[in-house]
């Protein structure tokens, strides 16, 4: 079953949480103007990342990380 990763950049402080559980899907970049946030690489990623993508929203600090199973 395929995922849909999406990310309330309004609330994301960039934590890095996510990069660390799985960085095929997520990087963190530096903004000037405030935190760091998080980009998602991967919106669809392959099933084989599941568990990690699951991990990510799981532990994510401000609960940001949605992923919605098509």
């Amino acid at each position: 079953m395929p995922l849909t990763v999406k990310v309330d950049l309004e609330l994301c402080q960039g934590h890095s949480v996510c990069l660390s559980e799985c960085p095929a899907v997520f990087d963190v970049v530096e903004h000037d103007d405030g935190y760091p946030q998080v980009v998602v690489l991967q919106e669809t990623p392959d099933d084989a990342l599941r568990d990690q993508v699951l991990a990510a929203a799981r532990y994510c600090p401000n609960h940001v990380i949605t992923v919605v199973e098509d």
